[in-house]
């Protein structure tokens, strides 16, 4: 089932990605009056968890650096409550979607299928252990199948998320280690320009840096070890591990016709660069 999760990780992403990539999305939220990006981005994607303290979306999140959650929260639900950002961000998603997918894609009993499949599936796995997945799974489902794919595809990347957090507290893997060992991943170096921190003061990325030198995950110039590379792979497969129940609720025939469905979908939104 681990390989299902990764392949199903492949399917939705591209789905997920056009609230953080596409257009409408951040005009529905400059809309609300959200000053910046990541106004928005903490005020939506945070609200599920209600009005709580920074500090706990601080954790929730993991791999922002300290203090970044703290800019946003609570100061972008003062004046904007943060079930307006929830729908803002679902219609923006919605927005995206349909405009990519087009009018055809969109409206196929194809996609209809594979928003019910996905919804089983995000509708099922246990909540124990997972913030971020529970706080998603208080909303409703919404009922245009766009919006709905939408929704319960972000509902199992939050669910794979926290299972990523585990699977990253399990190997002491701080959040900007992870971004490191990412870039590296990725083949980007020197591992410090990789945009999710290339902003950070430069003494934080040297004492990041310097850490993992010291536990022998990356060499004198930065690239990955031996041991580097083997605890990136081992953060990944516990990832995928850990991403499979929601899967155990379909059945085989279900899954191949979700696969099946969901490919044209993802074909689309990742030759748009989901955007």
């Amino acid at each position: 089932m681990a390989s299902t999760a990764r392949r199903m990780f492949e399917l939705l992403e591209p789905i997920c990605l056009v609230t953080f990539f596409a257009d409408e999305c951040n005009e529905e939220m400059a809309a609300l009056g959200h000053r910046t990006y990541w106004d928005g981005y903490f005020a939506s994607r945070a609200a599920p968890l209600g009005r709580v303290p920074a500090q706990v979306v601080h954790a929730a999140f993991y791999s922002f650096a300290d203090g970044e959650a703290a800019r946003h929260i609570p100061s972008a639900w003062e004046t904007i409550p943060p079930e307006a950002s929830l729908a803002a961000r679902e219609r923006g998603s919605a927005a995206s979607l349909r405009r990519i997918l087009g009018d055809e894609l969109a409206g196929s009993p194809g996609l209809v299928r594979a928003a019910d499949l996905t919804t089983k599936a995000a509708t099922s796995a246990p909540m124990e252990g997972r913030v971020m997945y529970a706080g998603m799974r208080t909303l409703p489902v919404p009922a245009d199948p766009v919006a709905r794919l939408w929704h319960s595809a972000t509902m199992l990347r939050e669910h794979r998320g926290d299972g990523h957090v585990a699977a990253l507290v399990c190997t002491r893997i701080g959040g900007t280690e992870a971004h490191v060992l990412s870039a590296l991943a990725m083949g980007i170096h020197p591992p410090e320009t990789f945009g999710r921190i290339h902003h950070l003061p430069k003494k934080r990325l040297a004492a990041v840096m310097d850490g993992l030198r010291e536990r022998g995950l990356v060499d004198a110039d930065g690239r990955f070890t031996d041991a580097g590379r083997e605890t990136q792979h081992r953060v990944e497969a516990l990832t995928d591990e850990l991403a499979a129940p929601p899967y155990d609720a379909l059945s085989p025939a279900e899954l191949d016709e979700l696969i099946t469905e969901l490919e044209p979908v993802t074909a689309r939104l990742a030759a748009a660069g989901s955007r």
